[in-house]
């Protein structure tokens, strides 16, 4: 008598990639909000200390590859930089948006592809918060990570929806709120990460320092800046 019951398929699980955006570390081209408040060669510095630590904390996770995407000029200025030890990409189009959509077209292609772009200056991100972004978009077409500024720190799909960055003006306090205003008329489920600040202004600089001299394992490179800038660094609190 044969069986009725029928073979099981079992899909391979899906493939996890963390996308850190960066830029090559040049004076009066990275995080340039914070060049009101400290010198260029110190911002410069701070920005591939932030690069660095991110790149490490994305290394740390388990079962999650690891990229860079960045503008053409820079790419192989960071390859060099990050002594090709990670893939380094370079974006289609310029600007934060192209490089948005670059990371989906890109690393989706393949399919069964869980995609977290994450911004280059969250080092002392919680790992838990990484690994749960990937655990939501099991449940939603797209997460969002949302700072405090209105802005988001890391976005994440599973398919690339091009019209989702579509001229966006990045950086911009609306920049959240036009993300999500697309994800409705795109009819993408949305879930989101617990929000968290990254650093683009003093303020946030200040709340790093805090941070690192209480936990400096978080970010090393960075909090090495910090006893190096003290003195610029002390200033900011006056």
């Amino acid at each position: 008598m044969e069986s009725s019951s029928r073979p099981t398929v079992s899909l391979a699980p899906p493939n996890r990639t963390l996308v850190i955006m960066a830029k090559a570390p040049r004076p009066g081209l990275v995080k340039t909000r914070l060049m009101e408040s400290l010198p260029a060669p110190a911002v410069t510095a701070l920005y591939r200390c932030l690069l660095e630590d991110t790149l490490a904390l994305a290394r740390s996770l388990a079962c999650v590859e690891v990229a860079v995407m960045c503008p053409e000029a820079d790419q192989a200025e960071l390859a060099h930089l990050l002594g090709n030890t990670v893939q380094v990409v370079a974006q289609k189009g310029e600007g934060l948006a192209a490089g948005l959509t670059s990371v989906f077209r890109h690393f989706t292609a393949g399919g069964r592809q869980y995609v977290i772009a994450f911004n280059s200056d969250s080092p002392h991100l919680a790992p838990r918060v990484l690994y749960s972004a990937f655990e939501i978009l099991a449940k939603y077409d797209v997460v969002v990570g949302p700072p405090h500024d209105g802005g988001y720190y890391l976005v994440g799909a599973k398919a690339a929806h091009p019209a989702l960055f579509e001229s966006d003006p990045m950086g911009t306090k609306s920049a959240l709120d036009r993300l999500l205003t697309r994800t409705k008329d795109l009819e993408l489920s949305t879930g989101f990460t617990e929000p968290f600040y990254d650093i683009d202004v003093a303020n946030d600089l200040i709340l790093l320092a805090r941070e690192l001299q209480l936990a400096p394992a978080k970010a090393p490179r960075t909090a090495g800046w910090f006893g190096e800038w003290q003195q610029a660094v002390a200033q900011l609190r006056d």
